[in-house]
């Protein structure tokens, strides 16, 4: 190979070096920073089942288009389903700061759970369900 070709193909060896750095690429991955979501409003959907099937929609913003929801955590104590939304976000990402909404739908696990008024808590807002008869399924025909 040419001295003149060799200085060409380490240049362009380095060109690529500095666009894969550049770009954010890393050999370990991409590392995330974990938040938790803020929820604006929640929605309760009771499907027409037996036994009840109950889903929350929950929506909210996130505060850039970098940050993306992945989980939804339920706690359940009394009468109160206490959810979380967490989410991720590249550790290294520069973002436009807009903020950003989201939707996301939970499950609440409320089979065998006795008839009464539940309350469903995510950070500032809440909503409440009914269930009119205890939601235990009925054995055999």
């Amino acid at each position: 190979m040419s001295d003149r070709r060799w200085r060409y193909c380490k240049a362009l060896i380095v060109g690529l070096l500095l666009v894969w750095i550049a770009a954010g690429c890393s050999p370990r991955g991409t590392e995330y920073t974990y938040g938790e979501a803020v929820v604006d409003a929640i929605d309760i959907l009771i499907l027409e089942s037996f036994p009840v099937q109950i889903r929350a929609v929950l929506r909210g913003f996130v505060p850039d288009p970098c940050t993306e929801v992945v989980s939804v955590t339920a706690e359940f104590e009394g009468n109160v389903f206490t959810l979380s939304v967490g989410t991720r976000r590249p550790t290294d990402a520069i973002c436009i700061q807009v903020l950003t909404s989201y939707e996301v739908m939970a499950s609440l696990d409320v089979l065998g759970l006795p008839a009464g008024t539940y309350t469903v808590v995510a950070g500032e807002a809440s909503a409440t369900f009914e269930l009119a008869v205890d939601n235990t399924p009925q054995d055999g025909p």
